[in-house]
């Protein structure tokens, strides 16, 4: 069966699977409903797949949807359960950005029957994707790692106190992921010479905890950068002016190295 136009698969066959779920951006035809496009796009993760396109040099497995998580968050749980209770987050359709500012126009917010739709043509197929390269990729090694690749605004009070660690280790309280491979990657992080922290604000999304499986040979990162560590970011409220930055590879190199150090120590361990 052919995958969907903005469905990416890159095949490798190294025992590590990266997910790289927010950097879309097709408003997939929603632009006239929603308040602007821009708002429709401001919290996507901004040149997250240019920072990580060395992934494929490792041999690994990169997913990748084009569709803005405005439309749908494949991250979420599909049943619309907040990850994180009592705490402020989006959901599977949102319907305000990270600030809280709303992203449709007065009545034009999807319901029910709509968010089913784009469950059926955007996210069940992301998540059908993922679970066959970890069948796939299982069926080569007795254990892979999954990477689920994120970024975020450095400062967003409706979210989080204060200014967020430029690394931010999620294993869903460590049950996603072996706690000698959390170890390891909080240790290249620890010589990084950047704050980091291990399940704090972010634990993990849905991919993280639904895939995560140690007992069955799966275990799963995900990692969210804050973005100052890889863009020039305007730290504070943004506007159309402002964000989102270019990418500036001389910029984001010291990242992206501590990125590339993670994904082959991720890849090597699995391997052994």
């Amino acid at each position: 069966m052919t995958a969907p136009s903005w469905l990416t698969v890159s095949r490798g066959d190294a025992p590590l699977l990266v997910s790289i779920p927010h950097t879309g951006t097709d408003l997939v035809g929603l632009e006239p409903r929603l308040v602007s496009p821009w708002l429709g796009r401001k919290d996507a993760d901004w040149h997250i797949e240019q920072l990580y396109d060395f992934a494929s040099t490792l041999g690994a497995t990169v997913v990748r949807t084009a569709i803005s998580r405005t439309v749908i968050d494949v991250n979420r749980d599909p049943s619309g359960v907040s990850l994180y209770p009592g705490q402020a987050t989006t959901g599977l359709c949102p319907v305000e950005t990270f600030d809280g500012e709303p992203l449709y126009r007065p009545g034009q917010e999807p319901g029910e029957a709509e968010i089913a739709e784009r469950r059926s043509a955007y996210f069940d197929p992301y998540h059908a994707a993922l679970k066959s390269e970890v069948e796939r990729l299982r069926a080569l090694h007795p254990k892979i790692v999954l990477y689920d690749c994120h970024s975020i605004r450095s400062v967003i009070p409706r979210l989080f106190s204060d200014e967020l660690p430029i690394f931010n280790l999620g294993t869903n309280s460590g049950a996603s992921a072996d706690p000698v491979l959390e170890s390891a990657v909080a240790g290249i992080l620890g010589r990084s010479g950047e704050n980091f922290v291990v399940n704090g604000r972010f634990k993990g999304g849905w991919i993280t905890r639904n895939l995560g499986r140690p007992a069955d040979g799966v275990h799963a990162l995900q990692m969210e950068l804050a973005c100052r560590g890889y863009l020039r970011e305007p730290i504070g409220a943004v506007d159309e002016s402002n964000w989102p930055t270019q990418y500036d590879p001389d910029f984001a190199a010291p990242i992206r190295a501590t990125l590339t150090e993670i994904l082959k120590t991720a890849r090597d361990w699995a391997a052994h």
